[in-house]
C-alpha cells in the first residue's frame, strides 16, 4: 500500500477568523462542525488543536492558525441561543500551545467583542433584528461562565461597521467601536461569591515562595491580585521582563495553584495543570510613569494605577477583557488591593496601565445587605473578520477517542 493511501484525507470545516480586542481566534458555527464535534468530546477537542496547530513542542504553531500566544491561541463556538432572551450562544475554548489541551473553564473577554459581529455576519440573528443604519444590541449567552454579555454593534447600510477611528492599545490599527456590558459579572453558580473567601483582602502562603496579601475575586473570571512591590516588581514591566525568566513563571504559578485551591477551584495543587485557563493571576501598583512595547510614553497623571497579567503562564502582551472585568470590578470596591493602588474611595471607572497603553473600565458596584453586588462592568473594544471560508484539518480528527 503506497504512502498516500494510508492516511485519512483533510476535510474541510467553514469558519471565520477574527480579531477581537487584542486576541484572535478560529469561530466556527455550531450547526456546521461535523456531527460528532456538535457536542463536547475528544473530536471537538481534536478540531481544535489541528485548526491551532497544538499540540506544538517547538511553540510556534506553524501547522495552524495559532499564532504561539496566549491571545491567538484560541477558538470559538456560535449557535441560535436556547434562550428566549438571548440572540447567540457563545463557547470558547483556549487551546494550550504546547499540550495537548482545550481549556474550557472560562470566558474571553477580548473576543466577546467579536461575538456580536460574527453572529450577524453567519446569519444567527435574525435579519430583522438588524437596523437599516444605528446600533445592533445583541444580546450574547456566554456558556462557559453562564453569564450574560451584551454587544453594541455599530450598523451601516444593513452591514456590521468594522472600520472606524476607536484606537485600543495593544491593537495597531483603528476600527468601530464596540461597547460591552458584562452583567452581574461575579460568579454565583453553586452559592459561589464574589469574593470566595468572603475576605477583600487575604494572606496566601505559598511554600518556599512566600507570603502575599490578595484580593481573590470572582468577577469576569477568577482572579488573584497581588501587590506588584511584594513580588518585587514595580508594575511597570513588559513582557521580555518577565517571559524570559523561567524561575519567575514558575513563581507565578505556584502562587497561581495555590490561590486556585484558596478559592475553592481546585481541590488539589494538582489539578492546576489541567485548568491554566482560571484562575488568572495579575499585579497591581499605584499609577507611575513608563515607556509601552510601542515606544509610547504613558503618564502616571493619565492613570489611576498599573496592572500587569498572566495568561496560560505568560504575562499578556495587553490585557485580557475578563481580567478587565475583574479590575474594574475590584477597583470600584473600596478596600481591595486594586482599589487601594487606584487611590481607595469609592469609584466608578479606572483607566489602567498595561504593557500595551492604557484602558478604561466602568463598573457599577452597590452595597447591599452588607455584600458588595456589581450589576454590570463596561468596556469598549473593537472587532473585525481577517478571513472567511474553510478550515481545512486532517480527517484523523473525526478518529479522536
Amino acid at each position: 500500500m503506497s504512502d498516500h493511501q494510508r492516511f485519512a484525507p483533510q476535510i474541510k470545516i467553514p469558519a471565520t477568523y477574527l480579531r477581537g480586542g487584542t486576541s484572535k481566534g478560529v469561530f466556527f458555527k455550531l450547526k456546521e462542525l461535523p456531527e460528532t464535534a456538535q457536542q463536547p468530546g475528544p473530536v471537538r477537542d481534536a478540531i481544535f488543536l489541528r485548526a491551532l496547530g497544538s499540540p506544538d513542542p517547538y511553540g510556534k504553531q506553524i501547522d495552524g492558525m495559532g499564532n504561539a500566544s496566549s491571545s491567538t491561541s484560541k477558538g470559538v463556538i456560535l449557535s441560535e441561543s436556547s434562550r428566549a432572551d438571548h440572540d447567540v450562544d457563545y463557547l470558547f475554548g483556549q487551546v494550550a500551545i504546547d499540550k495537548p489541551f482545550v481549556d474550557w473553564s472560562g470566558n474571553c473577554g477580548n473576543l466577546s467583542a467579536a461575538v456580536g459581529p460574527c453572529a450577524i455576519h453567519m446569519g444567527l440573528i435574525p435579519a430583522e433584528r438588524i437596523p437599516r443604519n444605528g446600533t445592533a444590541t445583541i444580546h450574547i449567552w456566554q456558556v462557559n461562565i453562564g453569564k450574560t454579555i451584551v454587544a453594541h454593534v455599530q450598523i451601516t447600510d444593513g452591514q456590521v461597521q468594522e472600520t472606524g477611528d476607536f484606537e485600543l492599545d495593544g491593537v495597531t490599527f483603528a476600527a468601530a467601536e464596540i461597547p460591552l456590558e458584562f452583567l452581574d459579572p461575579a460568579d454565583d453558580e453553586d452559592g459561589g461569591a464574589m469574593f470566595p473567601t468572603g475576605n477583600l483582602v487575604d494572606r496566601l502562603d505559598v511554600p518556599g515562595i512566600g507570603s502575599f496579601a490578595c484580593t481573590l475575586i470572582n468577577a469576569g473570571i477568577p482572579t488573584i491580585f497581588l501587590n506588584a512591590n511584594d513580588l518585587g516588581y514595580t508594575g511597570c514591566e513588559l513582557q521580555d521582563a518577565i517571559n524570559n525568566d523561567a524561575a519567575a513563571l514558575a513563581r507565578f504559578e505556584s502562587i497561581r495553584a495555590h490561590g486556585a485551591m484558596r478559592m475553592g477551584l481546585i481541590k488539589d495543587l494538582s489539578e492546576a495543570t489541567t485548568r491554566q485557563h482560571t484562575p488568572k493571576i495579575a499585579f497591581v501598583a499605584p499609577a507611575q510613569s513608563y515607556m509601552a512595547s510601542s515606544g509610547k510614553a504613558i503618564e502616571a497623571p493619565d492613570i489611576d494605577l498599573v496592572v500587569r497579567a498572566l495568561s496560560m503562564g505568560k504575562l499578556h502582551h495587553a490585557m485580557m477583557g475578563t481580567a478587565a472585568v475583574a479590575i474594574g470590578t475590584a477597583a470600584a470596591i473600596p478596600g481591595t488591593l486594586v482599589n487601594l493602588a487606584a487611590g481607595g474611595g469609592e469609584r466608578h471607572a479606572v483607566r489602567f496601565g498595561h504593557p500595551s497603553g492604557t484602558l478604561r473600565v466602568g463598573a457599577e458596584a452597590a452595597l447591599i445587605s452588607g455584600e458588595w453586588q456589581v450589576s454590570k462592568a463596561l468596556m469598549s473594544r473593537s472587532a473585525r473578520i481577517l478571513m472567511e471560508g474553510w478550515i481545512r484539518v486532517p480527517g484523523e480528527v473525526l478518529d479522536a477517542q
